[in-house]
């Protein structure tokens, strides 16, 4: 049984480069007279056909005059929108929506898997519902152009060659000073998005307290906490517009909804090093304001808008061609930010590190094993990324012992706890990639640590790695975020500040309405379950694989965070 091991470790980095303002949860300005409010373009996908349909919905909800300058598509918010193919479709008409928050550095897609899972689960009950996978509205800043060419190389050329797609040339990733509107987008901002989308899809409020569950992933259970709490009128003694009443219930997705780091991180305490008076606001604020610190969470490798790019590029590769043989890491270009990544992902040791040989082009890699090299439990040293979908085929397999060596002390949360593995002959057999539902086959080799440890077994994978390149390769909206905002996980840090304490008016919200947790069996919360909230736990997943997990799993039952949801979705409130 696996331990716990996903501890987003971005947010403690966070909370010493970053602060936010507070405010009246301002209510938003109209659209321009004569602009569209809202567009809906349904998305074309390479699923399996499961009688769901998604589209992309786009709706005009202009940002305060006080944000200052900023690119017109900020002022839209985002959503991808689930249903059954039979069901109504007006979303009002429907028999319950649900309405998941992304978490830290994640985007509308990631939510693919599940969302279709759950709807298609519903259906199967009688019931139609929706899902809406909402992208924050940061994510605005990103451009899909190359991605959405279908096309690994043209992807690559456009955002590294200067190739034009449609007419359209890489105008490169945004810079800190072209983020200064990003200096005041925070919890504030963020659940009054929510409320403002709700208002305007669903303007019966009646209908949103009936039909509505509010929840999210990882960090978007605290957001979902948040917006339980609030006020959105100004006025505590009217209700009819507080967050718990535009909600039936809640959902939490390996996280808890609360207004809270602790329960994510375990180690961060609800009080930070700042004074709580208003003064470590007030730094924080000034120094989102004045770009001394990022406006946007990223580091210099690894996490950061280009890094996040290459990912989805990546699964685009495992869509078009995933047994094909990669050119991927050769025909990228050459830069510190890419090789010092692929450095720290693909190295086994601190020797290959600090040399980079052999680097990750010297290994012969189908696509399919590159998107598990930068997923998998077995593979990235990242626990906040990892996912469970398979392991590497076709070849000699070794220890991977950087960052961190398997079976010793430094394993933790950050790096993940599961055993980590990698090919072992550059320039050697082509590298194939065993699927989730192919491990423990009579033809599996069976690999196993130097100690003797198996790096896996069937009872730990439940992601489907095509599934997983199609959520990453296919959607308009990312599985990733380019431009996560600092002030949202500042703020979150600073919630004993009077500026964010202001933000909780109706805190008997939280327990308003019904909650249901799932939590990841190896996840945030592993071993240290509160048992007051009786979760439903998924056993062998990890953070993200109570997303992506595969409708049927390894022991022929259907996937239980989806299971769980259209069961949720489906009790009379």
């Amino acid at each position: 049984m696996k331990t716990s091991r996903s501890r987003e470790r971005t947010w403690r980095g966070a909370a010493l480069a970053v602060l936010l303002t507070a405010g009246a949860l301002t209510a938003a300005a109209p659209p321009a007279q004569g602009e569209s409010a809202r567009t809906e373009t349904p998305v074309a996908s390479t699923h399996p056909a499961d009688g769901v349909v998604e589209s992309v919905v786009r709706v005009k909800v202009p940002l305060p005059q006080s944000f200052g300058a900023r690119p017109g598509a900020c002022d839209r918010l985002s959503y991808l929108r689930y249903r059954a193919a039979d069901g109504p479709p007006a979303s009002a008409d429907a028999d319950r929506i649900l309405v998941a928050q992304p978490g830290i550095l994640e985007g509308a897609g990631a939510f693919d898997s599940v969302a279709r899972n759950t709807v298609a689960q519903a259906a199967a009950r009688g019931r139609h519902i929706e899902f809406w996978a909402l992208d924050r509205r940061s994510n605005c800043l990103e451009d899909p152009t190359g991605i959405a060419s279908g096309d690994q190389h043209t992807a690559v050329d456009y955002y590294y060659r200067g190739r034009a797609v449609g007419g359209r040339t890489f105008a490169g990733f945004v810079g800190n000073d072209r983020l200064g509107w990003m200096a005041k987008l925070g919890i504030q901002q963020t659940v009054r998005d929510q409320y403002d989308l709700l208002a305007a899809e669903l303007p019966d409020q009646g209908v949103r307290k009936n039909k509505v569950l509010c929840g999210g992933h990882s960090l978007g259970g605290v957001i979902t906490g948040y917006f339980a709490a609030a006020d959105f009128d100004g006025n505590p003694a009217t209700t009819a517009d507080a967050g718990q009443n535009q909600c039936a219930g809640y959902f939490a997705l390996d996280t808890t909804v609360s207004t809270s780091l602790a329960d994510l991180s375990g180690s961060i305490p609800d009080d930070t090093n700042l004074p709580d008076i208003g003064l470590g606001y007030g730094v924080v604020q000034a120094g989102l304001d004045s770009g001394v610190l990022p406006r946007s969470l990223s580091a210099p490798v690894l996490l950061n808008p280009e890094t996040m790019t290459l990912l989805a590029i990546t699964g685009l590769g495992a869509v078009q061609d995933p047994d094909g043989e990669a050119d991927l890491p050769s025909y990228l270009p050459s830069n510190v930010n890419i090789e010092a990544t692929n450095r720290f992902l693909f190295s086994k040791d601190t020797a290959t590190f600090l040399t980079g040989s052999p680097a990750v082009k010297d290994f012969r890699l189908t696509n399919d094993a590159v998107l598990g090299a930068l997923m998998d439990d077995n593979s990235v040293p990242l626990a906040f990324l990892q996912s469970s979908v398979g392991f590497f085929d076709g070849g000699p397999i070794v220890d991977k012992n950087f960052p961190a060596a398997n079976g010793s002390s430094q394993q933790s949360q950050v790096f993940g706890v599961e055993y980590k593995a990698i090919p072992a002959q550059p320039h050697g057999p082509l590298y194939t990639w065993r699927d989730y539902d192919r491990v423990g086959d009579a033809d599996d080799p069976g690999y196993r640590s130097a100690d003797g440890t198996p790096f896996t077994d069937a009872g730990k994978e439940v992601t489907d790695i095509h599934e997983l390149a199609r959520s990453m390769g296919e959607q308009p909206l990312d599985f990733t975020e380019q431009y996560f905002p600092t002030k949202l996980v500042t703020d979150i840090e600073l919630a004993s500040s009077p500026q964010v304490k202001q933000l909780v008016v109706h805190p008997q919200g939280l327990t308003a309405n019904p909650t249901l947790t799932v939590l990841a069996g190896d996840g945030l919360l592993a071993g240290r379950i509160p048992a007051d909230l009786h979760p439903v736990i998924a056993p062998g997943y990890q953070h993200l694989d109570v997303l992506t997990a595969a409708p049927v799993q390894n022991d022929g039952r259907p996937e239980v965070v989806s299971t769980t949801l259209a069961a949720f979705a489906e009790t009379p409130r």
